[in-house]
């Protein structure tokens, strides 16, 4: 399970993003479900709307940030980002051990599952116009299926990459840490705890992921924008 929530890409942009047009919908219904949202960002200030490429690069991002800390993950796809050809799918192939695990800094499990992420987009078993146009659960089913990837990396491809609403990334530590501390519950939710009490959040559990992480922040320190 991932360690921290998600960091900032740098395929992203270095500004904050606009919000898309549902943000605040969501953020009155959450706050009407549970009033302890309402509160998140007059503590912390305002989200800094972040955004991942769709696509084989986005998704490679989600790879880099499996199972480690956002800071390891950000080092690492700075490296391999910088690789000539690492972001697409056919030039990615001819990068070796050497490059993505020597160079980059990737795990070998983790450069395998990287290319089974390549051939399913050269192939067409991975079609992300294909992706866009399913509900939640198939697309989340669907990009889980590449070997590899699984519920977590394709919830957190979902929100960053397509602004889904109603996303919440299963397993992630940062989540439960921001919502033990949100709700003052008496320990941290283990995953199956945490996805039943996100329930109750729907259609908006992607703006609560983004909120609890954003908490989660500032309830260790750390400043808006920081990864």
């Amino acid at each position: 399970m991932p360690i921290v929530g998600p960091s900032i890409s740098s395929l992203s942009a270095s500004a904050p993003l606009s919000e898309p047009v549902w943000t605040a919908e969501a953020r009155a219904g959450l706050a009407a479900l549970e009033p302890r949202f309402a509160a998140i960002e007059g503590r912390a200030g305002p989200i800094p709307w972040r955004r991942r490429p769709r696509g084989f690069a986005g998704l490679l991002r989600c790879i880099c940030g499996q199972m480690i800390s956002n800071a390891a993950a950000e080092a690492i796809w700075k490296r391999l980002s910088a690789l000539p050809g690492a972001l697409e799918p056919a030039s990615f192939l001819q990068l070796d051990d050497a490059a993505l695990c020597g160079v980059a800094g990737l795990s070998r499990p983790k450069a395998a599952h990287a290319r089974s992420l390549a051939r399913a987009c050269l192939d067409g078993s991975l079609d992300f116009a294909a992706i866009a146009a399913l509900d939640d659960a198939g697309a989340v089913a669907r990009i889980a299926a590449v070997k590899g990837l699984g519920p977590w990396t394709a919830s957190i491809y979902l929100l960053f990459a397509e602004d889904r609403a109603d996303i919440f990334p299963p397993g992630d530590v940062a989540l439960a840490a921001g919502a033990q501390h949100l709700l003052d519950l008496p320990a941290r939710p283990a995953s199956p705890a945490l996805v039943e009490l996100a329930r109750a959040w729907s259609p908006w559990r992607g703006m609560a992921a983004r909120l609890l992480w954003h908490h989660w922040r500032w309830a260790t320190g750390r400043a808006a924008g920081e990864a």
